[in-house]
């Protein structure tokens, strides 16, 4: 395991919450780093950071993080997610908006008003060692990995999603 990257990596996740902190907002890790957090140990490699952001929030989340010496990075429709990429780590904030009855929903793009998985932002914070961060609830985690070869067929499951939905399921059967 790469120590000095995921340390960098945890930094930066320390320095995304307390910036969307500052500005009022919110943030949720996702994928990799999520199903860390929820088990609270560090399982593999990642090789970025994945978050959720509120939509209404991504033009001051976007100037904090330019300010902070992140780099925007060109790619998916801006109104999607954001991509950024900081001392060689990247970041992407994909995008959601917020449905009245606080379901989250797809912000851009073909999909736009798509739920999400139910539950997805109401999970409980996760922790790994002194760090406390919001994550996507593990059960919608399970069924994003589970579910993406099927709603992007160009996406096909990875090794490590698999590996991650069973750590996942094991997990939640000890609660």
């Amino acid at each position: 395991m790469d120590r000095e990257r995921a340390d960098g990596q945890l930094a930066q996740i320390a320095e995304t919450v307390g910036l969307a902190h500052r500005l009022g907002t919110r943030v949720w890790l996702r994928g990799g780093w999520a199903m860390d957090f929820f088990l609270g140990e560090l399982t593999r490699d990642h090789e970025d950071i994945d978050w959720f952001a509120p939509a209404a929030d991504a033009a001051a989340l976007a100037a904090g993080l330019t300010a902070l010496g992140y780099a925007p990075l060109e790619g998916v429709p801006p109104e999607q997610q954001l991509d950024f990429v900081k001392d060689g780590l990247e970041s992407s904030f994909a995008l959601v908006d917020l449905a009245p009855d606080g379901r989250a929903l797809v912000a851009g793009g073909p999909w736009a008003g798509t739920p999400w998985p139910a539950g997805l932002l109401d999970g409980p914070p996760g922790r790994l060692g002194w760090l406390v961060c919001p994550i996507v609830a593990p059960e919608a985690q399970i069924e994003i990995k589970r579910m993406m070869p099927v709603w992007d067929p160009r996406r096909p499951r990875r090794a490590k999603d698999a590996e991650d939905i069973a750590r996942l399921r094991t997990a939640l059967e000890a609660v």
